[in-house]
């Protein structure tokens, strides 16, 4: 939520009294934690208006849409009641009919007007329940990655630190463990992108289903993130919620890096990079690991032979055609917006007709789900992230 929405006044006052007290305004913005442009709205609407400017304005429109004449409406609610199959289509037909002197209202204004009274039955809108997957480990380094976030911990300077950490789980060796601003998923990108190019690609990643592992509201809970490890041939493996045992492995590891390098904590960022950094060396290639024999991570691990690097495109030679998803996470096909999802932005799908007047959406070999005709949005199909899809690459 903005600022501007979520603070109370009293917030805008200090802001705008320190301004004027001769404070900066780019660092004033960053204490305050707003964007510059934020910074100069706020100080644009004092001057404009005092402090009266300081006040949450409405936000309601200047003018209702699709607010029609009570008699139209009323007539629309009578034919409802008259014909209880029918949908707004029919409704607008017969208003054209019956009343050819008034203009007729949209389908979708027809449609709100019935939607208000509880005219409208609504369609439940399936939603992905995170349940987990069947787990497989590896025999082999690489076979597969272990991720998590350590719970954050304030440093001294009063800042949150969000250490996320990655080791293999055949060797135990730690891969990474970066402490971080936030679970922003840019943040876990550059940090997945400069391991994979250190150690090559896993097979598979075992994760929670946080952010930025998952998303609740996309398909199958997929994330930018697993959507990026998918194209580079990653498979992914998400516990079941509430059971951190299942990443069993990878919590140990937190235990013993919150005992070693979080207590205390250091001042700012940089220092406590460096302990981690410490750490990082012992336990990987002087801390004998009991459950290796008493061998070092380090000496059983050894880098992938999969070679990083950026993917391509995939194809669909089998698919009616080849479309990129917009930025908004849309298919458009003609004058046509498909609601897809927004955490395939940027990737290209595939679509084939299925069946008279529906189409099926596929990304690289999975598919994802189906739209028809009349709805304009993709409804999921089966979960094509099954356990012999996801987990056959990464044996036991």
């Amino acid at each position: 939520m903005p600022w501007n929405e979520c603070k109370p006044m009293d917030e805008r006052l200090k802001f705008i009294g320190r301004l004027l007290q001769g404070e900066k305004m780019a660092p004033l913005c960053r204490e305050f934690g707003i964007s510059r442009v934020t910074g100069y709205k706020i100080y644009n609407r004092y001057k404009d208006c005092g402090l009266d400017g300081l006040y949450d304005r409405s936000r309601a429109p200047y003018r209702q849409a699709n607010k029609l004449p009570y008699q139209v409406e009323r007539a629309i609610l009578g034919i409802k009641k008259e014909h209880r199959s029918w949908g707004a289509p029919k409704i607008r037909a017969k208003l054209i009919r019956d009343y050819p002197m008034i203009p007729t209202p949209a389908v979708s204004t027809i449609h709100a007007v019935l939607d208000r009274n509880n005219l409208v039955k609504r369609r439940k809108r399936r939603r992905h329940k995170a349940a987990g997957m069947t787990l497989v480990g590896s025999n082999t380094p690489n076979g597969l990655w272990c991720a998590d976030y350590k719970g954050e911990f304030m440093l001294g300077n009063r800042q949150y630190c969000y250490p996320l950490t990655i080791s293999d789980y055949r060797s135990r060796y730690l891969l990474t463990c970066d402490g971080l601003e936030s679970t922003r998923s840019d943040f876990a990108f550059s940090v997945f992108e400069r391991t994979f190019k250190d150690f090559g690609l896993p097979h598979a990643i075992r994760t929670d289903n946080g952010n930025p592992f998952s998303s609740p509201c996309a398909l199958f809970g997929l994330s930018k993130l697993s959507v990026w490890w998918l194209r580079l041939g990653i498979r992914i493996q998400r516990i079941k919620p509430g059971h951190p045992e299942q990443n069993g492995r990878h919590e140990r590891i937190h235990l013993t890096l919150k005992k070693e390098a979080t207590k205390p904590a250091a001042f700012n960022f940089l220092q406590q990079q460096e302990r981690f950094d410490d750490f990082m060396q012992v336990y990987n290639n002087e801390r004998p690991h009991q459950a290796l024999g008493g061998a070092y991570p380090g000496e059983v691990y050894t880098p992938s032979a999969r070679i990083y690097e950026p993917p391509t495109d995939p194809e669909y030679p089998f698919h009616d055609r080849t479309i990129r998803v917009t930025r908004c996470g849309r298919i458009c096909i003609n004058s046509r917006k498909i609601n897809f999802s927004n955490v395939f932005a940027g990737q290209l799908v595939g679509i084939r007709e299925v069946d008279d007047q529906v189409w099926q959406v596929s990304f690289m070999e999975y598919d994802l789900g189906f739209f028809d005709k009349e709805q304009d949005r993709v409804e999921p199909g089966p979960d094509p992230f099954v356990p012999d899809k996801v987990l056959t690459i990464c044996p036991e």
